[in-house]
C-alpha cells in the first residue's frame, strides 16, 4: 500500500511547491496591477453610489439596487473584469515562462508535466478566486451599506439576500474556473494571446444566437444559468434588443447542471492541455 500511495504523496508535494512559487509571481507583480483595477472598480462605484445616497438622505429601494447589481454583475463583472482578468492571470502561466526563458527549469525537474499543469492551474485559480470573489463580496457590501441595519437584516435573512450573495460569489468562482482553464490552454497553443482572446470574446458574445448544442460549448452559458437574478427582470429591455441576447439563455440549464457542465468542460480542457504540454518542445530562439 505504501508504494501505491507514494506517487500521490509526491504529486501533492510537487503541486504545493509549484503553488508557492507561482503565487509570488501572480500576486506580487506590477504587470498585474490592471487586474486589480478591473476587479475592484465596481466596488469604488458602488461605494460612491452609497455615499451620495447617504449624503442626500435618500431612502433606497432594495429591489432596484438588486436589479442594478445583477445587471452590472453580468454585463461588466463577468464579461469584462473576470474575463480579461483570467486572460492576464492564466494566459501567462506558461506563456510568461517562455517569454522569460525560464520554463526549461520546470521541464528539467523530475516532475510529471501533467502535475505541472495542475499546479499552475491551481495557483492561477487561487489568485483569481481571492481577487474576484473578494471583489464580488465587497461590491455587495458597498451597494447596500447605506441601508439601515434592520433593513439589511430583513433583506439578508428573510428576502433571500444572503442566498443571492452566496450565489454571486459561487458564480464568480465558476467564472474563474471556466475562463481560467480556457486561457491556460490558449497560452499553451498560441504565441499571440490577442488571437484566442478575441475569438473567445466573440464566441461568448454571440452565445445567445447559437443553436442550443453549441451554446453549451461556452462558459457564459453556464454562468448565466447559475446567476440568481435574471436580467430581463433586472432591466427593462425590449424583446428584440441585443441586450436580450447577451443576457438571456433561451434554454437555461438548472443551476446544478450548470455547475456540473462547467466543471466537466474545465476538466476536458485541462486534460487536452496536459496532452499539449507532454508534446511541448522549448525553442526560445523562435520567440
Amino acid at each position: 500500500m505504501s508504494f501505491q500511495r507514494l506517487p500521490w504523496a509526491l504529486w501533492r508535494a510537487q503541486i504545493l511547491a509549484i503553488l508557492r512559487l507561482e503565487l509570488k509571481k501572480t500576486f506580487f507583480t506590477r504587470r498585474g496591477a490592471w487586474i486589480y483595477f478591473l476587479a475592484f472598480a465596481p466596488v469604488v462605484l458602488y461605494a460612491f453610489h452609497s455615499f451620495v445616497k447617504l449624503k442626500n438622505g435618500v431612502h433606497g429601494d432594495l429591489g432596484e439596487d438588486s436589479h442594478i447589481f445583477a445587471a452590472v454583475f453580468q454585463f461588466f463583472f463577468l464579461r469584462l473584469a473576470v474575463f480579461f482578468g483570467c486572460v492576464g492571470i492564466f494566459g501567462n502561466l506558461f506563456r510568461g515562462e517562455v517569454l522569460e526563458k525560464s520554463l526549461h527549469y520546470y521541464f528539467l525537474a523530475p516532475l510529471r508535466r501533467e502535475v505541472l499543469v495542475v499546479g499552475k492551474f491551481l495557483s492561477g485559480l487561487l489568485a483569481a478566486t481571492v481577487i474576484f470573489c473578494s471583489s464580488a463580496l465587497l461590491q455587495f457590501i458597498a451597494l447596500y451599506c447605506y441601508f439601515s441595519s434592520n433593513t439589511i437584516q430583513e433583506f439578508l435573512f428573510h428576502e433571500h439576500g444572503l442566498a443571492q450573495l452566496v450565489a454571486y460569489v459561487g458564480v464568480t468562482l465558476l467564472a474563474c474556473i471556466g475562463y481560467g482553464s480556457v486561457f491556460l490552454a490558449a497560452g499553451l497553443l498560441f504565441r499571440n494571446p490577442l488571437i484566442p482572446t478575441v475569438v473567445v470574446l466573440v464566441w461568448e458574445a454571440v452565445n445567445g444566437f447559437l443553436p442550443a448544442l453549441l451554446q453549451k460549448i461556452s462558459v457564459i452559458f453556464y454562468l448565466k444559468s447559475a446567476c440568481p437574478v435574471a436580467i430581463p427582470e433586472a432591466i427593462n429591455v425590449d424583446k428584440n434588443s441585443l441586450l436580450t441576447f447577451l443576457a438571456v439563455n433561451p434554454s437555461p440549464a438548472a443551476p446544478a447542471t450548470a455547475i456540473l457542465g462547467l466543471l466537466v468542460l474545465c476538466l476536458i480542457i485541462l486534460a487536452l492541455s496536459s496532452l499539449q504540454v507532454r508534446r511541448m518542445q522549448i525553442d526560445y530562439g523562435t520567440e
